[in-house]
């Protein structure tokens, strides 16, 4: 790539925080420049996931972190080129403005950012069950060129622990950024 090698990521406050941690774990070893954005919402649910985690250790792991509000900061803007934007978790929330345009804060503005100038998207939704309204926000959403990924484990790769099926999960969602890791187990591989 002829651009900085950079990938946003976004923390809304739907369960399934230690997705983004361990994705962000992944990343450690890359080259790629890690931008986050973590919703008020993430930080409230960080204390009540992963007890004693605060969320400078979730925020230690990223190479630059964005204030949710800093709707001036450099992922606004189609101007600054990235390989996309994951949003991980994914709050029902945070859907229903990237489906329909909204942007609110610098988490969705940077999501329709990345639809608008036709970089990938990837949504990870944590909630169960769906209801008509969150189906249709999926299906805009993918309409719109963005992917829809929830995180089903895989039962093939044998998984010990939820350590591994996170792991999976994470890895998976690198591999929608051509951005390789270790830990994915391929089928047939």
């Amino acid at each position: 790539m002829s651009y900085p090698d950079r990938l946003i990521i976004g923390v809304t406050g739907a369960t399934g925080l230690v997705y983004a941690i361990r994705l962000l774990d992944l990343l450690q070893d890359k080259t790629i420049e890690t931008h986050l954005i973590v919703s008020k919402a993430a930080e409230l649910t960080l204390h009540h996931e992963l007890p004693g985690c605060k969320v400078k250790d979730l925020t230690s792991r990223a190479k630059v972190v964005h204030p949710i509000n800093d709707l001036a900061a450099g992922p606004a803007s189609g101007s600054f080129r990235t390989r996309g934007m994951v949003i991980l978790p994914c709050s029902m929330k945070t859907l229903a403005e990237v489906a329909t345009g909204l942007s609110s804060t610098l988490l969705t503005r940077a999501a329709d950012v990345t639809l608008k100038e036709r970089r990938r998207l990837v949504l990870v939704p944590r909630e169960t069950p769906l209801n008509l309204i969150h189906l249709r926000n999926m299906t805009s959403v993918t309409e719109a060129g963005g992917i829809i990924f929830p995180p089903v484990p895989a039962f093939y790769t044998h998984p010990k622990s939820v350590e591994d099926l996170v792991t999976d999960t994470a890895a998976r969602v690198l591999d929608l950024f051509d951005i390789e890791v270790p830990q994915l187990r391929r089928w047939g591989e």
